[in-house]
């Protein structure tokens, strides 16, 4: 990965109501923001970002891009996605919800046969404190320190870096893998790169009901991560049988039955990997500092 304020950056979906919004956050953030690409609209400029009709001819412009944001509408995803990819771009953050699944599949494809790390769709993208903003994360509850954070909610993840900021815990990483039934990256990618960062100490990790993805990622740490992992998992108090409304979709869909993907089986995978899990997002960093000791 190349996550530093060096990084080139772009950001399909000038036309978006977002891009209005958070390219400014990003580039008053400090990130290396060098283009944005709306079809039609080549020549204009949008906070002093220059707008292209296509990825490739920035790639001509500006040479190898690193990374880009695209906000373009969820059933336009899949062929920014690609054209991105086609474009030699490696490092692809979608922020819109509900990218059609097979779309995801088609992409999830592509990317593993291109080696391309995918965040989303459904999420604010990824934040290294203090260097770059790569999405539309709430940056100022975020502080530079050591805890990375990996998470299935966008909203959890700035709540629980503002916990661990007011507790004088800063963060390394914030990245929100997605919220949709299908995402582009997975918890274990992500444990593993925190694991091997030389600026992340320890990990926090935000689960919610539906799918089993937090319990193969209790196995994982179990047998494979070596820095201290703090979880919480959000839905304890949700009625049984209740799916998440983008989590648990595909749990519901192949009818895995009702004790699959639940809170209490992951909160049971979690204990059965001694991992230890917080009641409540202020109780993180009381858990943190102890794992730290």
């Amino acid at each position: 990965m190349k996550l530093t304020p060096e990084s080139k950056v772009v950001i399909q979906g000038n036309c978006e109501p977002l891009m209005a919004t958070h390219a400014a956050r990003m580039k008053a953030y400090g990130t290396n923001v060098i283009a944005a690409i709306s079809p039609g609209q080549s020549g204009q400029k949008l906070d002093d970002i220059p707008v292209f009709d296509l990825v490739e001819q920035v790639v001509a412009a500006f040479g190898a891009i690193d990374t880009t944001i695209i906000l373009v509408p969820p059933y336009q995803a899949l062929d920014a996605a690609l054209e991105a990819i086609a474009a030699g771009i490696r490092q692809i953050a979608i922020i819109p919800a509900g990218v059609p699944p097979m779309d995801m599949v088609h992409l999830l494809r592509k990317a593993e046969a291109t080696e391309t790390l995918i965040v989303g769709p459904n999420s604010p993208g990824i934040i290294v404190p203090g260097k770059i903003l790569l999405g539309t994360h709430a940056s100022e509850f975020y502080t530079p320190g050591s805890v990375g954070i990996v998470s299935r909610s966008s909203t959890l993840t700035y709540e629980i870096a503002l916990e661990l900021t007011k507790a004088g815990l800063g963060q390394s990483i914030g990245v929100c893998i997605g919220s949709d039934a299908i995402t582009g990256s997975s918890f274990l990618q992500w444990l593993q790169i925190l694991d091997e960062d030389e600026n992340t100490q320890a990990i926090v990790l935000v689960g919610e009901p539906g799918g089993n993805s937090e319990e193969a990622a209790a196995r994982y740490i179990a047998e494979t991560i070596d820095k201290p992992v703090i979880a919480y998992i959000a839905g304890r108090n949700a009625p049984p049988g209740k799916h998440w409304g983008h989590t648990g979709t595909l749990a519901a869909v192949v009818g895995r039955g009702v004790n699959i993907g639940t809170t209490q089986s992951k909160l049971t995978a979690f204990q059965e990997a001694k991992v230890p899990v917080a009641d409540r997002p202020s109780q993180i960093p009381s858990l943190v500092k102890k794992a730290l000791k």
